[in-house]
């Protein structure tokens, strides 16, 4: 290493660790620095794919963490390790996880400062809050679930950000469920997962997005049994999403489920009004859009179902007044929205399912409501507490309330016992999804 001592390449490494965690990668410490020359850092790479990573992304930062450990003016460059000479043993290239291309990018814009709380998201938020300023402290595991386009990924992007600004040599690692998949049958294929097990079970924060995809999977559960084991014995945090609750994801083993219901569960519903009137107002300062409170309330009317929808309306509006030239006003939000909702569904409310199965079960709506026990009312009435928690966003004790004022326990009970006997009841599958189907439409 002409021109360049051990020390300051560590000094180098080290610095990209602390100051640049979005760009550092394990592999890094497989490098070799060949030469420091006339101000020319020369950096010699294992495969195509790290040099074609490090110089697209990282020239920039490994030239100013080289200036920084040797305080001189020095640019980097990349190149290929040369052709092995004969009898010279060579070295397989890396495989997905220990070379991190795929694990998720954290998005600039995904902070907490970004995120707009209601009373729909106050507890995934608070909680996010406190695990990424106290890791493996304050709730661990956290489970965050609710629909798409909710803000499960915004916050635990935010959570990362933290951790990041609190810990900045801490090893944190966010992929999706789809991408630790992945990376377990390579390890699995080419023999490595000792190597896996390394990568996964050495680091301080673990943040899965859309863990409900390890459900049809049951070695990949089983993998993810022992590394959660490892982690949660170390202490170190656990943060993961889902689009349901763990005792709703499918083929779930329920030692998993057991393990995600250890620490905090937390569930974001769609946004109120006035949440999307904040959530409205917040991106439309962020892209410049001036919109009028007249169109701010019009918009918020008319998409109810999440932050992403909102956003798209917002473009949509965006767009038609980039086009005509005109002001941001309700006129503009009319025409670029139309007078009917933008959702792609209509809300289903609580009374339309009361109403679809008291029709299939021939009993009546205050037999549903009133105290009787009987099979031919209790029944017909947990099929209600179920299709009531499936398809809408009210919380356990809203759907009570509809029941004769019945608690959160209750409507738990009758959702976890409906969802035990359609799995193995193929009528009750079949009624469920002929009446879940008359009700989307």
């Amino acid at each position: 290493m002409t021109g360049l001592t051990d020390t300051v390449w560590a000094d180098v490494l080290a610095y990209l660790r602390v100051h640049h965690p979005e760009l550092a990668r394990g592999w890094f410490s497989q490098l070799a620095p060949v030469r420091l020359d006339q101000g020319v850092l020369q950096i010699e790479a294992r495969n195509s794919g790290q040099q074609r990573y490090l110089s697209d992304h990282c020239a920039r930062a490994f030239a100013e963490a080289a200036q920084a450990a040797t305080g001189r003016l020095i640019s980097a460059r990349f190149h290929l390790q040369e052709d092995t000479e004969v009898g010279e043993v060579t070295h397989p290239p890396p495989l997905a996880f220990e070379q991190e291309t795929d694990q998720a990018v954290l998005s600039a814009t995904y902070t907490f400062d970004q995120f707009v709380t209601g009373p729909c998201n106050r507890l995934a938020h608070a909680a996010c809050v406190a695990v990424s300023e106290s890791p493996g402290k304050a709730y661990n595991p956290l489970f965050i679930h609710g629909n798409v386009g909710l803000g499960k990924t915004h916050l635990l992007q935010a959570a990362c950000h933290r951790v990041c600004e609190q810990q900045p040599t801490g090893r944190i690692l966010y992929l999706t469920c789809e991408a630790f998949t992945n990376h377990f049958i390579e390890a699995v294929e080419h023999g490595a997962m000792n190597t896996f097990r390394y990568r996964y079970r050495h680091i301080d924060v673990l943040v899965i997005d859309d863990i409900q995809f390890l459900g049809a999977r049951e070695r990949s559960q089983e993998e993810f049994f022992h590394t959660f084991n490892t982690l949660y014995q170390l202490q170190k945090q656990i943060i993961l999403s889902a689009d349901s609750p763990p005792n709703e994801i499918p083929s779930l083993e329920d030692r998993l489920i057991s393990r995600f219901n250890w620490g905090l569960v937390a569930r974001i519903d769609a946004p109120c009004f006035d949440t999307r009137i904040a959530i409205i107002r917040k991106k439309a300062r962020t892209t410049g859009l001036a919109l009028s409170d007249e169109a701010v309330h019009f918009v918020a009317s008319r998409v109810t179902s999440n932050a992403r929808e909102l956003e798209g309306a917002l473009l949509r509006i965006h767009a038609l007044a980039a086009q005509t030239d005109r002001e941001l006003n309700l006129d503009l939000a009319r025409e670029a929205l139309g007078d009917e909702p933008q959702d792609r569904h209509s809300p289903i409310s609580i009374a339309s399912i009361l109403e679809a199965v008291t029709k299939h079960y021939g009993v009546r709506l205050t037999d549903l409501q009133s105290r009787k026990r009987n099979k031919s009312i209790a029944f017909p009435r947990q099929v209600c507490m179920f299709l009531a928690r499936t398809l809408t966003s009210h919380s356990l004790e809203e759907i009570g309330g509809h029941f004769g004022g019945r608690d959160h326990s209750t409507v738990l009970h009758a959702t976890k016992t409906i969802a035990r006997l359609r799995s193995t009841n193929l009528e009750l599958r079949s009624t469920l999804d002929t009446i879940s189907r008359s009700l989307r439409q």
